[in-house]
């Protein structure tokens, strides 16, 4: 039998103060309990101006390391994967390697948004396993705060500041999308099991552009695309979402990628101790729970607090569940994720 990679160290980070649902009604047309039923989220956090993925990265980084035991000096491969760089050249694995201290370290940037762990589980155990990597540093942040549609920052966070009409009226255009994001990072520490037949157990993925539409941001400089227009410059970055789309492609494809992967693997899914689900909504995770007929407690959630942080939630909802002895070792952890691309897929891995 062999060894895969499992967790050692984990830890994760968000910035400031939460963002509750009844301020986003401060900057656009919008209800807490609309939200709350929509999507179970009652806040998250924002970026400052000043942070980027790769700071959120950093803090998330330090914890996860002092969690493990290990110094920054000790990884030997870095992971990181965000929808949201700090610049569009070049990726922010490099950026983030630097201002942790571990320049020269080969890092890669991975592109699989809200399913970005499935994916990266993969790869990591590929690395350790053929000797490329012994230590390996896996990063999901997220800086959503920059396609945020609102330029009015200080009334979300002060009611007495004035409200700007057309700054009001954009934002609720874009508010199915801007309730759901949220910003923070988690990380997470891989070595090779100690123990035989445990660790990283296998994965399945898929990969289906037929659909990239359902969650989109054009390049703003592709030809044809380019505008003298403040008004549709300042569109150009925010997303097009499908909402309705995305949640019908994800309850019906999840359910078979996780049953698909427990029979190859010769696992019952009855037998899984926990699953950690990307946290894009609660309806959806509720929907695939119950096509799986799993009880509450195996799928838990912290959406409610942190909203949508893409690459993020997997890692900073695993972070939570180790730290609270919610996952321990020797259970059986199914990790489950779908995102723009369309991206998805599920992971076993034994802690």
């Amino acid at each position: 039998m062999t060894r895969g990679i499992t967790i050692v160290g984990s830890g994760h980070f968000v910035p400031g103060s939460p963002v509750s649902n009844h301020a986003l009604e401060r900057v656009m047309k919008t209800d807490h309990d609309w939200i709350v039923q929509r999507t179970g989220i009652a806040q998250r956090h924002f970026a400052a101006e000043d942070q980027a993925a790769s700071d959120l990265a950093v803090e998330a980084a330090k914890r996860a390391l002092e969690d493990a035991g290990l110094a920054p000096e000790e990884v030997d491969y870095v992971i990181f994967a965000t929808m949201t760089p700090d610049h569009l050249i070049p990726g922010a694995g490099g950026v983030f390697s630097a201002k942790l201290g571990i320049a020269g370290v080969p890092t890669l940037d991975i592109r699989q948004q809200c399913a970005a762990i499935p994916f990266a589980l993969e790869l990591a155990n590929g690395l350790v396993s053929t000797g490329a990597a012994e230590t390996i540093l896996l990063v999901g942040a997220e800086a959503h705060a920059g396609f945020m549609p609102w330029s009015n920052w200080p009334a979300l966070y002060d009611p007495k500041v004035p409200i700007d009409e057309e700054d009001f009226a954009r934002a609720t255009r874009h508010r199915g999308i801007a309730v759901v994001f949220g910003d923070g990072a988690g990380a997470w520490i891989l070595r090779a099991s100690d123990r035989e037949g445990s660790g990283f157990l296998g994965s399945k993925l898929r990969t289906d552009g037929r659909d990239a539409e359902f969650l989109r941001l054009d390049a703003p400089w592709r030809r044809g695309l380019r505008t003298e227009s403040p008004e549709v410059l300042l569109d150009q970055f925010v997303p097009s979402m499908n909402g309705p789309g995305l949640f019908k492609r994800a309850v019906r494809e999840l359910p078979k990628v996780i049953r698909g992967l427990c029979r190859d693997l010769g696992v019952d899914p009855e037998a899984v101790d926990c699953f950690v689900a990307h946290q894009a909504n609660d309806r959806i995770n509720e929907a695939v729970r119950g096509a799986m007929g799993l009880p509450a407690e195996k799928m838990p959630s912290n959406i409610a607090r942190y909203g949508n942080t893409s690459a993020g939630t997997i890692p900073i909802l695993m972070d939570e569940l180790r730290r609270t002895g919610q996952v321990k070792p020797g259970d059986l952890i199914c990790m489950l994720a779908l995102g723009a691309g369309l991206h998805y897929g599920a992971s076993l891995m034994r802690l």
